[in-house]
């Protein structure tokens, strides 16, 4: 049991084990900034128009760093095609509109992750369905997913949450039984991989984030993969003022061809084009804190790092942790507060279940309680209330704690002063 108590600990006025601050996820350098020069030489921010012009090389498909940036995208991640967009949100929403999902539908989705995931759906008017995530993982697994399809489900988001892989054999066996659309959200996984296949490409489309926090960035941002020629054409369409275009270019399948402006700049591509070829590095940096923090803590008997499976490759966006309260003898809160007061840094939770957020509990979203309310959707019966996902909701409010600091530009003496942090919490060597 934790002894919190001790004189020789910061909360109770101690010296604190580290005082130095932590740094931020700066991956730029000066290859970014030669990037952004050659943009801004050009003259050229942007090439983009929304308009059908099957001559113009830079018009419907963006200028030469966005389109350069997609061919090596491609290229990385083994696919036919890779759109970008001007961030992670954007390709969620053009991805549940290329897959035409829309008004009596139900999307399967994890409560535990960014609150886009189940905006998607509701955005074309279908129906976000929640299943619970793994412990081990924080991911949500084939079995939790098939306690919740209906006859109503059309598509599941996965979300490889911090860097971990779903189990997605499993899923996409659970998926072509029941005639399924994959969407992979890869936000936190850049170059995960899974039996020795990238993360993003299991599913009909995989989504990529470029958000400043994100392990590779360019500010915000976005990419999609598919192997699907027409997907891909329609996520073309739904970034860039689809509906004008589709008159031109005779294309008769418009649904869901809405005109949205999703279009990721010049600077941003330019920028992207660097961090891609930095991702590598960038992620052996992780991995190698990571094996740090993880030997370090491993006797600790009350902290439990989320793992993935054995053939899987985790990317770790954050360090989660599961904590027992039981086997420690402190709440989590305390046992937060002792381990912050001696200069670690770490959080608890992770984001709330969704289906807690006003906008479920009020099933509204627009006017009317649409789309809840529509016709078509009465007779999705999903109740968003406390209990639905009893692991998403014992995660959040009672286990998880995360670390951010297993990235760059950290070395393995700053993951040192979490351990010690840790072990003097703890009183290890007392």
């Amino acid at each position: 049991m934790l002894d919190l108590n001790r004189k020789e600990l910061a909360i109770n006025g101690g010296t604190p084990i580290r005082k130095r601050k932590w740094r931020d996820n700066f991956t730029t350098g000066e290859e970014e900034k030669s990037a952004v020069l050659r943009v801004m030489d050009s003259g050229y921010m942007s090439l983009f128009e929304g308009s059908h012009y099957p001559d113009e090389p830079f018009s419907f498909y963006g200028g030469p760093e966005v389109q350069g940036l997609e061919e090596e995208w491609r290229d990385y991640y083994g696919v036919k095609y890779a759109l970008s967009l001007n961030s992670a949100t954007s390709c969620l929403y053009s991805a549940i509109g290329a897959l035409e999902v829309g008004y009596g539908d139900e999307v399967v989705v994890s409560p535990y992750t960014m609150t886009a995931c189940a905006l998607a759906p509701l955005v074309y008017g279908a129906i976000p369905i929640f299943a619970d995530v793994e412990l081990e993982t924080g991911c949500m697994s084939a079995k939790s997913i098939e306690k919740v399809l209906s006859p109503k489900t059309k598509a599941i988001i996965i979300v490889h949450q911090f860097g971990i892989p779903a189990e997605m054999e499993s899923i996409v066996d659970l998926a072509e039984r029941h005639g399924l659309f994959i969407i992979e959200d890869c936000a936190q996984a850049h170059g995960a991989k899974l039996n020795n296949q990238y993360v993003g490409t299991f599913g009909n489309i995989g989504v990529f984030s470029l958000n400043v926090n994100k392990t590779i960035q360019s500010g915000e941002g976005g990419v999609c993969v598919t192997n699907n020629q027409d997907l891909a054409y329609r996520l073309a369409l739904i970034r860039n003022h689809g509906e004008a275009v589709v008159g031109p270019a005779a294309y008769k399948n418009i649904t869901n061809i809405a005109g949205f402006n999703y279009r990721m700049t010049e600077i941003q591509a330019a920028i992207s084009r660097v961090q891609l070829i930095k991702l590598n590095q960038l992620n052996k940096k992780r991995l190698e804190l990571v094996e740090c923090l993880s030997s370090g803590l491993s006797s600790v008997p009350f902290l439990t790092p989320l793992i993935a499976g054995t053939e899987a490759r985790p990317t770790y966006y954050v360090y989660p942790i599961r904590y027992d309260e039981k086997s420690a003898g402190v709440s989590r809160d305390d046992f937060v507060c002792a381990v912050n007061a001696e200069g670690a840094l770490f959080y608890q939770g992770y984001t709330p279940p969704l289906y807690l957020q006003p906008l479920y509990q009020n099933r509204t979203l627009f006017k009317h309680g649409y789309p809840f309310t529509a016709k078509e959707n009465l007779e999705s019966s999903q109740e968003y209330k406390i209990g639905i996902c009893p692991n998403t909701e014992k995660l959040h409010y009672r286990e998880m704690i995360i670390n951010e600091h297993i990235r760059h530009p950290h070395e393995v003496e700053d993951i040192d002063d979490i351990i010690k942090c840790i072990k003097k919490v703890v009183g290890e060597g007392q």
